[in-house]
């Protein structure tokens, strides 16, 4: 096991990169050498049997959340491109000048950017919810920041 300081290492940065579990790796491996194949697009049986399993996959992850229609699922590469895809699909098409995103001051990186450029070019305003002494987010002041212009 790897460690840092004498104790062992748990990364936390998992929604950009992390350590992988050997179970991950392997997985990983298997999928590209046996199970690796076009999915929407091919006429072979191996395709469909891929598309199959896809589409079960994201019925599934429809059920899961309570989504109307398993088309409301996307799957990304990682959440840096999913942020960015909301942020420039739904914020977009439906956030207007003035209406509030309210963020933490803890936000990853990716999280903040595609706000910043909505801010900019569309003139919506970001809040921040600071962080107490105890690490947690300060809730009191969430909740007088959400207003009718909260989005």
């Amino acid at each position: 096991m790897q460690t840092m300081h004498g104790k062992p290492l748990v990364y936390l940065d998992s929604g950009a990169s992390a350590q992988k579990p050997l179970v991950v790796i392997e997985s990983i491996r298997k999928a590209y050498e046996e199970k690796y194949a076009n999915i929407h697009r091919g006429l072979y049986e191996f395709s469909q049997v891929k598309t199959e399993e896809f589409e079960w996959a994201r019925s599934k992850v429809a059920r899961f959340i309570g989504a109307s229609s398993s088309r409301e699922i996307v799957f990304t590469r990682n959440s840096t491109e999913a942020i960015n895809l909301v942020a420039q699909t739904w914020g977009r098409n439906f956030l207007k000048t003035g209406d509030e995103i309210i963020l933490s001051v803890m936000e990853h990186h990716a999280n903040l950017v595609p706000w910043f450029l909505l801010r900019d070019q569309i003139g919506v305003v970001l809040k921040f919810i600071p962080v107490l002494e105890d690490g947690t987010l300060d809730m009191d002041f969430f909740q007088k920041a959400l207003s009718s212009r909260t989005r």
